[in-house]
């Protein structure tokens, strides 16, 4: 097994794993797993300046109809604990902003959008190691990654837990 081949979030959930006393995981200010991209407006954001928020790090494409059926769940939920210090991070691997856009006016998006327009070839996908879409992480106020790809109800009950904290 050629472990240089493994991308950052894998060592790091690797090593978690296999950590004894300390405990390491992926962590959004980790330089390794940054992420700095455009919005539609072309404004860059950075996933790490959303620490001190329970983020929802979503990757998606306009083309995916299975993100698109998760958009609307993601609509009403956003809606609901946006005011207590929850936040999705969506980052579009769409090669067409303008597909990209009208997705999001579609879907009723409000949240942050991000693009990086490489489809499988985006870096941001590349460092976090997506192979399907939608593939989400749930990261609480300190940064770190608590679960990846939870259920619905799972991912509802785990924002309320950490909105807490």
């Amino acid at each position: 097994m050629n472990l240089k081949n493994l991308t950052p979030v894998i060592l790091l959930l690797l090593a978690s794993v296999f950590s004894y006393g300390q405990k390491e995981v992926a962590n959004i200010t980790d330089p390794r797993l940054q992420i700095k991209l455009p919005d539609v407006k072309g404004d860059s954001i950075t996933l790490a300046s959303l620490k001190g928020k329970v983020i929802l790090l979503d990757f998606w494409a306009s083309w995916c109809m299975p993100c698109r059926a998760a958009n609307k769940k993601l609509v009403k939920l956003y809606d609901k604990y946006k005011a207590g210090g929850f936040e999705i991070f969506s980052v579009s691997v769409d090669d067409e902003k303008r597909d990209w856009v009208k997705a999001i006016e579609k879907d009723k998006i409000t949240w942050l959008q991000v693009n990086d327009p490489r489809n499988w070839g985006a870096q941001s996908a590349i460092k976090w190691d997506i192979s399907v879409l939608p593939t989400t992480f749930l990261i609480n106020k300190k940064g770190d990654v608590v679960a990846i790809d939870p259920t619905e109800k799972k991912l509802e009950s785990s924002i309320k837990a950490l909105l807490q904290e």
